[in-house]
């Protein structure tokens, strides 16, 4: 996602700033590991698959975070596009918290303009900071980027007569989340991935013993993890799978360390992240 020259250049200017051993780890995590987007592959067997999705492939991004405060967050999501669109994807997946503290036209604007542009199918669903600043709006930006909210809700993707589904969880934090209406549209066959933000939501979901896979974001992985520690402090519903991929009972979760940040504007050990699954059958 960075080029080398890009990183230099951050580099630079970290360096330049920097005043003694605590300005080193400042700067780094200000100026340089935000910008350093982590592209992680996983293969995963899914137990329901049909053979005619073998291979298929689908991308999760994640906490956007677009913010009026800096001029970053934006470009972020501008290279992320890129490089999906560059990628041969059979659909993108978006796990909530589009933003952060305002829908004003200067963010809702520039999401419209990026997001328009994913070329993969895509799916979404809102997380709690779109709640705390204006769903209805990002609801909008939603509609006028071609983008299918999945509000409780299931879409079924079919090829050779066989389905996979895609089911989302309106937030869960916010107790907009209906399990009881995802299941009842749910069919009984095929492969089901369920989005839901936060991702403690898992022992629920996993539980009903219908979907292969969750995806989430909704922690950013703690933004800070500390060597020999791990992250000093992680949010609710976000603090017993904080990030990466866990099996939970026969379900797989995996959390997403998500595109932005959430005051303090800092990373570290703790990357961005924009996950590409390839989805297998069982063995």
């Amino acid at each position: 996602m960075m080029s080398r020259r890009k990183f230099l250049k951050l580099t630079a200017a970290g360096l330049a700033g920097m005043v003694g051993v605590p300005g080193v780890g400042i700067s780094y995590a200000h100026y340089i590991e935000p910008h350093w987007v982590d592209i992680s592959r996983v293969s995963l067997r899914l137990p329901r698959l049909h053979p005619a999705f073998q291979g298929f492939r689908l991308a999760q991004i994640s906490d956007i975070h677009l913010d009026t405060w800096t001029g970053e967050s934006h470009q972020r999501l501008k290279e992320a596009v890129d490089f999906l669109n560059q990628e041969k994807l059979d659909a993108v997946a978006i796990t909530g918290d589009f933003v952060t503290a305002t829908t004003d036209p200067v963010v809702t604007d520039p999401l419209v303009q990026e997001l328009s542009r994913l070329k993969p199918f895509s799916v979404a669903v809102l997380g709690n900071h779109d709640y705390w600043t204006n769903a209805a709006s990002i609801r909008q930006v939603l509609h006028k980027s071609g983008i299918v909210e999945l509000d409780n809700d299931v879409v079924t993707l079919e090829k050779a007569g066989a389905a996979l589904h895609l089911a989302g969880v309106d937030d869960i934090w916010e107790k907009k989340h209906r399990l009881d209406r995802v299941l009842e549209k749910l069919p009984d066959d095929g492969a089901a991935i369920l989005l839901a933000h936060e991702p403690d939501f898992a022992d629920e979901s996993a539980a009903t013993g219908r979907f292969d896979l969750q995806i989430s974001g909704h922690s950013h992985g703690g933004q800070i993890r500390l060597p020999l520690f791990g992250a000093p402090v992680l949010p609710w519903l976000g603090q017993k799978y904080p990030s990466g991929q866990y099996q939970v009972g026969s379900m797989i979760q995996y959390t997403n360390r998500g595109l932005g940040m959430a005051f303090p504007t800092v990373r570290f050990n703790c990357r961005p992240e924009i996950t590409l699954f390839t989805f297998l059958t069982p063995r």
